[in-house]
C-alpha cells in the first residue's frame, strides 16, 4: 500500500469465488465539486458509478451533459456518459448492489457548531444497501471522530451489520483544488484510513485505482485530523498575513514586496499573499470543526484558530473601509458611486461563490448605497448577490466607474487595461500597477 499505482486501467471486476464478473460498483454521495471529480474520475478507471444527488436540478444537468464544475470539462463528462457507466440520480434505490459507496456531502457551520446532517442523512438512507463485504468511505471535512462515533451507528442501525467485520467503513479526506491545472484529483496523494486493516486494505485498494499515490495511516482519526491540519495551516498563515497587511499600510510599507523578498530565503520560508477575506467551503470552516472539537472535549480554546478567524472575517470590511478612503480623497462619497468589482467568486478561474469575501465585499458597498456592477465571468447568475449588475469588462465600463476593485483576480481580466483607463483602482490582489492605483 501507499506505492505509485498505473492509471491507465479500463477494466475493474470484481470476482465470485475466482470467477470474473461485472465491474465493481461504486455510488459517489454528493455530486458538486468534490463528488463530481470523484465519480467521473472513477468511470475512466473502469467501475460502474452511481452519481446520487439530492439536488434534481444538478441531476438532471448531469444526465444532459452539462457540467458546472470547472474540473470537469463537458466533453468529459460526455465521455463518462457515453461509456454506459455514470449514472447520475436522486433515488438511493439506485444503489443497491454496490460494492463501495463513497460520501461527498458538504459540512456547514451552523451558528459556529458543525452541521453533520447532510451525513447522518446519506448514512440513514444508504445505510439498508450495505451488504457484507461492502466498503463505505467517509470523504467529507469533519472533526475527528465522526466516522466512527456518527457514520458507523446510523449504517449499522440501518443495515443490521456491524463494523468492522460484515462491512468495511474508513475515512478519506477529500483534497479537491477547484481550478488547479497542475494537482488534480489523480495526481494529488491520497489519504487512505480504515477501521481495522481490512478496511484499510479496501478503501486503499479503491483509491489506488483512481489516483496516483496513496497514503494510508493508522485510523480514521488520523485521517480525519489530517485534513484539519492541511487547513488550519493555511487558515492561520493567511491570518498572519492578512494582518501584517492592515498594520503595514498604518505604517507605510509596502508588504506585496516585503513578501517578495522573503520568499528568496531557499530555506525555512512559505510565502502566503494576502487578499480580502478567505472562503471556499474549507478555510471559514474545516478550523473551526477543530476548534468545536477541542472545547467539547478538553474545554479548552484552540486559540490560533480563532485568532486567525477573526483577523480573516475582517478583510471584507477592511477592503470597504479603504475604498471608502479611496473614493473620500477624490472627493467623492461611496453613497451613489459607480463601483466596478472585478470577480466575486471565491477564488480565481472557478465560479465557485460559497462563502466568497468578494461577494461580502459587494454587499457590504451595496449596503452604503453605492452603485455596484461586477465583472464574473464563471459564476451563474442566480449565485450573484442582490443589488449586483453583472457587466462585461469593458473599456466603457471602466471608464464609467469611480472606481475600480480587483476582488478575484481570474486570469481572462486584462489588467493593463484597467491600469491604463482607470479613474481609481482598488487592488485587493495584486495585479495592476500605475499612478491610480492603491493595492491592498
Amino acid at each position: 500500500m501507499g506505492a505509485e499505482s498505473p492509471l491507465a486501467s479500463n477494466q475493474v471486476f470484481s470476482y465470485v469465488s475466482g470467477v470474473r464478473v461485472n465491474a465493481e460498483k461504486v455510488v459517489v454521495i454528493g455530486q458538486g465539486y468534490v463528488g463530481l471529480p470523484l465519480a467521473v474520475r472513477a468511470v475512466e478507471a473502469g467501475f460502474e458509478v452511481v452519481g446520487l444527488d439530492v439536488d434534481a436540478d444538478r441531476i438532471k444537468r448531469l444526465a444532459s451533459g452539462e457540467s458546472f464544475v470547472e474540473d470537469i470539462p463537458t466533453d468529459r463528462l460526455g465521455r463518462a456518459l457515453s461509456s454506459g457507466r455514470y449514472r447520475p440520480t436522486t433515488e438511493y434505490a439506485d444503489a443497491e448492489g454496490f460494492d463501495v459507496c463513497v460520501i461527498t456531502v458538504p459540512t456547514p457551520l451552523r451558528d459556529g457548531t458543525p452541521d453533520l446532517s447532510y451525513v447522518e442523512q446519506a448514512g440513514i438512507h444508504i445505510g439498508p444497501y450495505v451488504r457484507p463485504g461492502a466498503t463505505v468511505v467517509l470523504e467529507s471535512t469533519t472533526y475527528p471522530g465522526t466516522t466512527e462515533e456518527l457514520l458507523r451507528p446510523l449504517l449499522e442501525t440501518a443495515s443490521g451489520l456491524r463494523a468492522p467485520g460484515d462491512f468495511h467503513l474508513g475515512y478519506s479526506p477529500e483534497r479537491i483544488d477547484p481550478g488547479n491545472p497542475t494537482w488534480r484529483l489523480e495526481n494529488t496523494p491520497k489519504v487512505v484510513s480504515g477501521m481495522d486493516a481490512d478496511a484499510l486494505e479496501r478503501v486503499d485498494g479503491f483509491y489506488r485505482r483512481i489516483v496516483a499515490r496513496t497514503v494510508p495511516v493508522s485510523s480514521t482519526r488520523v485521517a480525519e485530523l489530517t485534513k484539519l491540519i492541511e487547513n488550519t495551516f493555511r487558515q492561520v498563515n493567511l491570518g498572519l498575513i492578512n494582518e501584517l497587511t492592515m498594520l503595514s499600510h498604518g505604517l507605510g510599507i509596502d508588504v506585496w514586496q516585503a513578501i517578495d523578498a522573503a520568499e528568496t530565503k531557499p530555506f525555512g520560508f512559505m510565502p502566503f499573499r494576502p487578499g480580502p477575506g478567505v472562503g471556499g467551503h474549507c478555510l471559514p470552516i474545516d478550523p473551526c470543526y477543530l476548534s468545536w472539537q477541542v472545547k467539547r472535549r478538553l474545554g479548552r480554546q484552540f486559540r490560533f484558530i480563532e485568532l486567525a478567524n477573526d483577523v480573516n472575517h475582517e478583510m471584507p470590511e477592511h477592503v470597504t473601509r479603504r475604498v471608502m478612503a479611496g473614493l473620500n480623497r477624490s472627493g467623492r462619497a461611496v453613497s451613489g458611486a459607480r463601483l466596478l468589482l472585478l470577480g466575486l467568486a471565491y477564488k480565481k478561474n472557478t465560479g465557485d461563490m460559497r462563502d466568497s469575501p468578494a461577494a461580502d465585499v459587494a454587499r457590504r458597498l451595496c449596503a452604503l448605497g453605492a452603485d455596484v456592477r461586477a465583472a464574473e465571468p464563471y459564476a451563474e447568475e442566480h449565485q450573484i448577490p442582490a443589488g449586483v449588475l453583472v457587466v462585461p469588462l469593458t473599456e466603457r465600463e471602466v471608464d464609467a466607474a469611480d472606481a475600480v476593485v480587483v476582488t478575484t483576480d481570474h486570469d481572462v481580466f486584462d489588467y493593463d487595461m484597467v491600469s491604463r483607463r482607470a479613474r481609481y483602482v482598488f487592488d485587493a490582489r495584486n495585479r495592476c500597477a500605475g499612478p491610480a492605483v492603491e493595492r491592498l
